[in-house]
């Protein structure tokens, strides 16, 4: 029986839902799931030790998101940079990755950062250095490169004139156009006045001053401020082949669907999760069914604005634990410990959106493991 006992008593009977999957990649937008990473159980993947990952399990959750036409945002912040996956790994998550895309057909992005570095302060060469050596990393691998918010970078840049200088030498060195990375303090507190200022509107003229120095070599920019007003406002102001890539894993239906105006492709840590829901929305999308499109989406945004609640950062828990739930692993086990990230109730209130949204295929399986985690951490 798919019935989940939840901690606080009540009986949750799990609904099924069956998602077709499209013919391929949605055509009316470009969406990308920024996918986890699925952590070895057998090894000592406890906070501070080296990732050890199940290399099997973490590409077919990549093939996964390919068969639903999704492109794979790799080695980003939901792949636990920062928070558990080290360089070492993470090189060879994007060297394998991308090789599995290219079998498929698959689009893939992945991000270059600076996390080789040793935490503690660095010097701007040294912040360049690094970008440098993970961009010709990911331009090896064949993948399009992100350039990821540096820690490094904003403990180290004094003023908006650094940032403009380090990145324009980043274009000038890709081989190929790249995708911007904006990531709010939310997501990395660490990240507090990237751009050189902590003023938003001051922050976004010097990222439009780099775009527009060299907008040849930007493919777009992914945005996650959580801020729909001001995502439109920059997206107005990008100049013409620039897209705007959604990371706003709260208002990402009406900024994705657009307006009169022009709207927003997606790079999404929530569509990990989502991916069939997600793929059946592109789909109405293609084919100018904005009802059904709106229909689809809606029970996804109360889970995704679930999943990322405040500590924001942690939400890398919940999608792996969402993962389990669905069958994509076997374990719910992450890199640097992380599965103690978010408590008992917020699982069983994940569980409750998950279903509601549809996004439990095999609701006895879901039931059984969700049962035995309630037995062993409640009792």
């Amino acid at each position: 029986m798919s019935i989940v006992n939840l901690p606080d008593g009540r009986r949750l009977t799990l609904s099924t839902k069956t998602w077709e999957k499209p013919a391929g990649a949605p055509s009316s937008r470009i969406a990308y799931a920024a996918a986890h990473v699925v952590a070895d159980p057998r090894a000592e993947n406890a906070p501070g030790a080296p990732a050890v990952l199940d290399w099997e399990r973490t590409l077919a959750f990549r093939h996964h998101l390919w068969s639903h036409g999704l492109g794979v945002a790799e080695a980003m912040d939901t792949a636990q940079r920062g928070m558990g996956l080290d360089y070492t790994a993470t090189r060879e998550l994007i060297r394998r990755s991308a090789a599995e895309a290219a079998s498929v057909g698959g689009k893939i992005v992945a991000g270059v950062a600076t996390d080789q570095l040793a935490p503690g302060p660095a010097s701007l060469d040294q912040v360049l250095s690094a970008y440098e050596e993970q961009l010709a990393d990911v331009l090896t691998a064949g993948a399009v490169p992100v350039l990821m918010c540096s820690r490094h970078m904003a403990a180290t840049a004094q003023d908006a004139d650094d940032y403009l200088t380090i990145y324009r030498e980043l274009l000038n060195r890709s081989g190929k156009p790249v995708v911007l990375h904006w990531l709010g303090t939310a997501f990395d507190p660490a990240l507090e006045g990237y751009w050189g200022s902590s003023d938003v509107d001051k922050a976004t003229e010097t990222v439009l001053e780099l775009i527009n120095s060299n907008p040849a070599k930007v493919d777009g920019i992914k945005i996650s401020l959580l801020d729909a007003d001001h995502e439109i406002g920059l997206r107005r102001r990008l100049p013409s082949g620039v897209r705007l890539y959604t990371g706003d894993d709260f208002n990402y239906p009406q900024l994705i669907r657009g307006d009169e105006q022009g709207c927003s492709d997606a790079l999404l840590g929530i569509f990990a999760a989502i991916a069939p829901a997600a793929a059946a929305a592109f789909a109405a999308l293609d084919r100018g069914d904005l009802e059904e499109y709106d229909r689809i989406f809606a029970p996804t945004v109360p889970l995704s604005r679930h999943i990322f609640e405040k500590p924001t950062f942690y939400y890398k828990t919940g999608i792996v634990f969402l993962a389990w739930l669905a069958g994509h692993q076997d374990h719910f086990t992450m890199v640097g410990g992380l599965q103690s990230g978010r408590s008992v109730p917020h699982f069983a209130k994940l569980i409750e959106l998950a279903d509601a949204a549809g996004l439990l295929p095999d609701p006895d399986l879901a039931a059984r493991r969700a049962n035995r985690f309630f037995e062993v951490t409640v009792g």
